[in-house]
């Protein structure tokens, strides 16, 4: 159960060792608490000044024996206890997958990091616009757009393994999954480089998300049972525009405004279809959400008007996503008939 209170201007004592309850502290503070500290059970050590009757105690998980004495005394005088988790090892780097930029499809371990963070350097791709609430960490964006780097690749990776060394638990947020066209191997290798402790958490890749959002499986019984995920910031080769007009199945393009007339004009000379069915997918769970469709032949003009974050879906599948939709809004007009006519 996740409960929200109002701490400003409240007394939060927290118990814990100071390398355990740093991030809770922090955490409080952030809240508008007024903090008080109690770094250990033995002869009730205080690190200042306690509070008479503090309004909420915070029992850090610091593996130390002999605090639930204490913790039954505040029970028994009705301060609230609240228990919070220890602070991960100082001086390590996580690289987390944000999904296609909605906290909804955050992960569990994605949270759990964000929250144990020191600082994160996020991207434009990721869901920034909540990290206030879901942090207390200092927050850089060192976010990337076509054509313009807003930080360096290099300066990233400097900036992450730096903070690092400095002692702090560094979050490097990402859109998607930071090993499907994140660049979280050179980051990982970055950090390995310097003997800096990283890990990575995956996230949902805007791959398979994206056309969801549209109504669009990339795979469907006896219409696709492969697809392939292409990067769309440069063009293809002509090989490679053979080989994916011969695969079959599904075609998923990731950032691929900017290269879609070359293409098309690719997959036109490789022999595809003009008739492919194709769906351009901008701006996947935010708003303004929008879904082009259109085909091989057309999608060019049709796309005219579309602009990056975009997922471009190239297959039958579409065709799927096209009757599962209009037979919703057949659904939705018998339905709407059939009041209508109760009600007279």
């Amino acid at each position: 159960m996740q409960l929200t209170i109002d701490l400003t201007g409240r007394d939060v004592l927290v118990l814990g060792s100071a390398t355990a309850a740093r991030q809770a502290v922090r955490r409080f503070e952030a809240a508008g608490a007024v903090v008080y500290r109690l770094s250990s059970p033995e002869g009730l050590e205080s690190d200042g000044p306690l509070p008479e009757k503090p309004f909420l105690v915070a029992a850090v998980d610091d593996g130390q024996p002999g605090w639930e004495s204490l913790l039954q005394r505040c029970r028994d005088a009705g301060i609230p206890v609240a228990t919070e988790p220890a602070a991960g090892p100082a001086g390590h780097v996580t690289l987390i997958g944000g999904g296609p930029g909605t906290p909804d499809l955050l992960t569990a371990g994605a949270l759990a990091a964000l929250r144990d963070a020191d600082v994160v350097f996020y991207d434009r791709l990721a869901p920034y616009q909540e990290l206030p609430a879901l942090t207390s960490a200092e927050l850089i964006d060192v976010g990337k757009r076509p054509g313009h780097h807003k930080v360096a690749q290099g300066d990233i990776e400097q900036l992450m393994v730096d903070a690092a060394l400095a002692g702090k638990n560094v979050a490097r947020l990402k859109g998607g999954d930071p090993y499907v066209f994140g660049r979280g191997g050179e980051e990982v290798a970055a950090c390995v480089a310097a003997n800096v402790p990283v890990k990575v958490i995956s996230g949902v890749t805007s791959a398979i998300s994206v056309p969801a959002a549209a109504g669009i499986p990339v795979t469907h019984r006896e219409v696709s049972h492969l697809f392939t995920v292409v990067s769309g910031h440069a063009p293809l080769t002509e090989t490679e525009h053979t080989h994916l007009a011969g695969l079959g199945g599904t075609i998923v393009v990731l950032m691929g405004i900017g290269t879609l007339p070359q293409l098309v004009a690719g997959l036109s000379r490789a022999g595809m279809d003009p008739a492919m069915p194709m769906a351009v997918v901008e701006r996947g769970y935010r708003p303004g959400q929008r879904t082009t469709i259109a085909d091989l032949g057309t999608i060019v003009n049709a796309a005219s008007g579309c602009s990056n974050p975009a997922v471009l879906v190239i297959g039958e599948v579409v065709r799927v996503a096209e009757a599962n939709r209009n037979q919703a809004e057949s659904t939705a007009e018998l339905d709407r008939l059939a009041a209508s006519l109760l009600e007279a």
